[in-house]
C-alpha cells in the first residue's frame, strides 16, 4: 500500500471527500490497487476509516492500514464492502448498517430557520429530544447551529453544521422539541441548513438510521438520495 499526500481525484466519492476533511490535522490516506482508505480522527463521534474499491484490494489495504493506525479506527463504507471486510480482515467484526444521504442542489423551503449566534439552549433540547445525537455543542468539529424558534425565542427545532469538509457540508444534530413535533419544523430547519451547506460546499450530506422511515422521507423531500453504508470495528483483544 502507498500513502497519498494529495487528494487528486479521490474527492469524486463523497464519502472519501468527507473523510479527507481537506487533509485536516491527523488525516491520512492510502491506496492499494484500486482501493482507497482514509483514516480520519474524531469525525462524527468516532475515529473512522473510510474505505472504497474492489473487495480484494480493500481487504488487503484495510488490514495494512489498521495495523498502522490502530484499533480505534472503524472501517466505514458501502454496506456490501464492509460486510466483506468484516468476514475477511482478521479481527474485524460487523457493527451496524445505516444510511448515507447527499444532495447537490439547494432545496426550496419556506422557513423561519436561521443560524444561532451561539448554542444557548441547544444542549437542553438535545437532552430532551435527541439524547443519542452525535453532534453536541462544544464537541470537536461541530461548527454552528441553526434553529426554528417560538414566539418567545425558545428553540423548537435545531440542526448543526458539523464535520463539514471543503467539498461536503455535513448536517447533524437534528432535534425537535416534543411539543412542536408534527408541524414540519424538522423539514424547515434541515432545509435551511441543507441549502446553506450546498451553497458553501457544493454538496450536503448526512447519516441516518436506515430504519427511520420518517426521517428518510423528510430528507428525500429535500432532494437527498440514499446510499446504504455500514461500519465495522476491531474486536476487543485484537
Amino acid at each position: 500500500m502507498r500513502e497519498v499526500k494529495s487528494p487528486g481525484r479521490l474527492i469524486d466519492d463523497p464519502i472519501v471527500a468527507w473523510a479527507l476533511q481537506g487533509f485536516g490535522p491527523g488525516v491520512r490516506c492510502w491506496y492499494d490497487g484500486d482501493a482507497v482508505a482514509v483514516a480520519s480522527p474524531e469525525i462524527s463521534k468516532h475515529d473512522r476509516l473510510a474505505v472504497i474499491g474492489p473487495v480484494d484490494d480493500a481487504v488487503r489495504l484495510t488490514a495494512g492500514v489498521l495495523a498502522e493506525v490502530g484499533p480505534s479506527y472503524r472501517p466505514f463504507g458501502d454496506e456490501d464492502l464492509i460486510r466483506e471486510l468484516a468476514e475477511r480482515v482478521p479481527g474485524l467484526t460487523f457493527s451496524a448498517a445505516f444510511g448515507w444521504m447527499d444532495v447537490h442542489e439547494a432545496p426550496e423551503v419556506t422557513t423561519t430557520a436561521t443560524w444561532l449566534d451561539g448554542d444557548a439552549g441547544v444542549e437542553d433540547l438535545l437532552t430532551r429530544a435527541s439524547p443519542s445525537s452525535y453532534a453536541w455543542p462544544g464537541h470537536p468539529g461541530v461548527r454552528r447551529w441553526a434553529a426554528v424558534t417560538g414566539e418567545h425565542g425558545e428553540l423548537l427545532s435545531v440542526a448543526a453544521d458539523a464535520w463539514s469538509a471543503p467539498e461536503v457540508g455535513f448536517l447533524a444534530g437534528v432535534a425537535t422539541h416534543p411539543v412542536a413535533r408534527g408541524k414540519g419544523l424538522s423539514r424547515e430547519v434541515c432545509g435551511f441548513v441543507t441549502a446553506e451547506l450546498v451553497k458553501r460546499h457544493g454538496l450536503a450530506a448526512l447519516m441516518v438510521d436506515g430504519t427511520n422511515a420518517a426521517a428518510i422521507a423528510v430528507y428525500r423531500r429535500l432532494g437527498y438520495t440514499y446510499r446504504g453504508v455500514a461500519a465495522a470495528g476491531v474486536r476487543p483483544g485484537r
